[in-house]
């Protein structure tokens, strides 16, 4: 089996920053036609400018929670590449809640950014690897990649919305590979512990301790790197991994080996 993705089209969403944009520069890295796409303009321009000049590279400013705003990110990417093969999703939040306030909108923010966007792009997505693989026989129609993290086993008060919404986006991920099984499509998800995203470097310059916490309570001790993640991601992408699907792959450093009393996850 190949590991290879070079030729491949992907859609990375949540582009611009941490480990959306470690995962689109790996598979550009890799010979894929990567879009990039994030709704901040500024940072997508900042990192990609000199890239956005590559044959391979392309990115697309929108909010992902609007419907409108996929549909022009899959109309850009057919434009740019003529076919979508690969959606990665990374567009996602991190965001305290508070679990005892009835007023708090936490969990219906995070129901919307972590799964809806996911689902809405990945319907979309794989309506079209459907249409585009008609007449290809056996081959694989496409795969989707989701993001989730090991809070939707193991959970911090604090963290009760994202716990929510990474749940479900795990359930999501096990419902759509059923579903898009007989059209040739898979559907993965890697759920992780600590990695060097864009809200864990917040995390750790506003608690310096925080980098101590997390490393006790992981057996490997220490976190891993946003290419670490990129990797996970290319294999669940490539056709190594062809006979897998409806998995969510653990990349916690074994910190769901330990006692629950973890630091909590990002």
């Amino acid at each position: 089996m190949s590991f290879s993705i070079a030729g491949k089209t992907a859609i990375v969403t949540g582009g611009a920053n941490g480990i959306g944009l470690a995962i689109g520069r790996h598979f550009a890295d890799k010979g894929a036609n990567v879009m990039f796409a994030d709704k901040d303009e500024k940072r997508l321009k900042d990192e990609l400018g000199k890239l956005a000049k590559s044959d391979n590279i392309r990115y697309f400013s929108g909010d992902m929670r609007q419907k409108l705003a996929q549909a022009n990110l899959l109309s850009a990417t057919l434009d740019a590449f003529d076919q979508v093969d690969i959606l990665i999703n990374a567009c996602r939040q991190v965001v305290p809640s508070d679990p005892l306030n009835p007023d708090d909108d936490g969990v219906e923010m995070l129901l919307q950014q972590n799964l809806l966007t996911a689902l809405r792009m990945s319907q979309l997505v794989a309506r079209r690897m459907i249409k585009q693989s008609e007449g290809n026989g056996e081959a694989s129609a496409g795969t989707i990649v989701n993001l989730s993290s090991i809070a939707a086993r193991r959970t911090h008060p604090d963290l009760l919305a994202y716990s929510i919404s990474s749940a479900a986006l795990d359930q999501m991920t096990r419902s759509l590979a059923v579903a898009l099984a007989p059209h040739r499509i898979r559907v993965n998800a890697v759920a992780f512990g600590s990695v060097m995203s864009a809200s864990l470097k917040d995390t750790l310059r506003e608690h310096s301790d925080y980098r101590e916490d997390i490393e006790c309570h992981t057996p490997l001790g220490r976190i891993a790197s946003a290419t670490e993640l990129a990797e996970a991601v290319q294999y669940l992408a490539c056709d190594g991994s062809a006979f897998m699907t409806g998995q969510i792959m653990t990349m916690d450093g074994g910190r769901t080996l330990l006692d629950p009393c973890a630091a909590p996850a990002h």
